[in-house]
C-alpha cells in the first residue's frame, strides 16, 4: 500500500519519503519515487523517527502485520509502534496525520470465532483512539473493507457508515493520496468500500478547511 501511494504522490510532483524496516526494501522505494527512511517501527523510539519525519507536510502510518501468534498480544505495529510515530510527528511539528486502519477497529471488539481476530481489531481500536485524541494532530482515520487483488475502478463510498463491502488496493492508495493533500476531514473516521462516487468528489464531500478544525 505505501508504495502505491508513494508512486501516485510523486506522481503528482510531492516529495515522498517511506519509512522502511529492511534496507533490500530501499531500492523499490526509490522506484516508486520515493526517498527510502530505514527504521523498524516495532522497535523505534520517538527519538529514532523524529528526524524522520521533520519537515514533513503530512504523515500516513500504513504499516500493520495482522493477525498474530497469541491471543491478547498484538504485534507491536499495530498498537505500539503507531503511538511512537504519532509521538514523533508531534514532536517533527507536523500536523497533518492519516491511518491506514481496518473496518471493525474497535478496542471493546468482541470475535468470539477467533480470538487472533479479536486481539488484533482491538489493538487498532486503541491506536486509532490514541492518535484522535492529540490535539495537535489533525488526523483521519481511514477504515477499509477487505483488500482485494483486483484493478481498481476509481469509484468509491467513503463516510462514516457504509455497510459491508470490499475495495481494491489501488482505490484505498487513491483515496489516501487524496487525504493527504488535505488539511482536514469530517468526520474524522471513514469507512470505505467499493461504491457508485469518484474518489476525488468523495474525498472533497469530507474536506474540512484547517482553520474550520479548530
Amino acid at each position: 500500500m505505501a508504495l502505491m501511494v508513494s508512486r501516485l504522490l510523486a506522481e503528482r510532483g510531492e516529495r515522498v519519503a517511506s519509512v522502511i524496516r529492511r534496507r533490500e526494501q530501499a531500492e523499490a522505494v526509490r522506484c516508486s519515487g520515493a526517498r527510502p527512511l530505514v527504521a523498524d517501527l516495532a522497535t523505534a523510539t520517538a527519538r529514532d523517527l523524529t528526524g524522520h519525519l521533520t519537515g514533513a507536510q503530512a504523515v500516513l502510518y500504513a504499516a500493520g502485520a495482522g493477525l498474530g501468534d497469541a491471543p491478547g498480544r498484538p504485534n507491536p505495529v499495530d498498537y505500539d509502534g503507531i503511538v511512537v510515530f504519532a509521538d514523533a510527528a508531534e514532536r517533527a511539528g507536523v500536523r497533518r496525520f492519516v491511518m491506514l486502519s481496518v473496518m471493525g477497529a474497535d478496542p471493546a471488539k468482541r470475535y468470539p470465532d477467533n480470538a487472533l481476530v479479536e486481539t488484533f481489531l482491538r489493538a487498532r481500536g486503541r491506536a486509532d483512539e490514541n492518535v484522535l485524541a492529540r490535539h495537535t494532530l489533525s488526523t483521519t482515520v481511514v477504515r477499509p473493507a477487505w483488500f482485494r487483488d483486483r484493478p481498481g475502478t476509481g469509484t468509491v463510498s467513503l463516510a462514516a457508515r457504509t455497510g459491508e463491502g470490499d475495495i481494491a488496493r489501488e482505490d484505498v492508495a487513491a483515496v489516501l493520496t487524496a487525504l493527504l493533500t488535505t488539511d482536514a476531514t469530517s468526520p474524522r473516521v471513514l469507512e470505505l468500500i467499493t461504491g457508485p462516487t469518484p474518489i476525488p468528489e468523495a474525498v472533497t464531500q469530507h474536506v474540512r478547511s484547517r482553520l474550520a478544525t479548530g
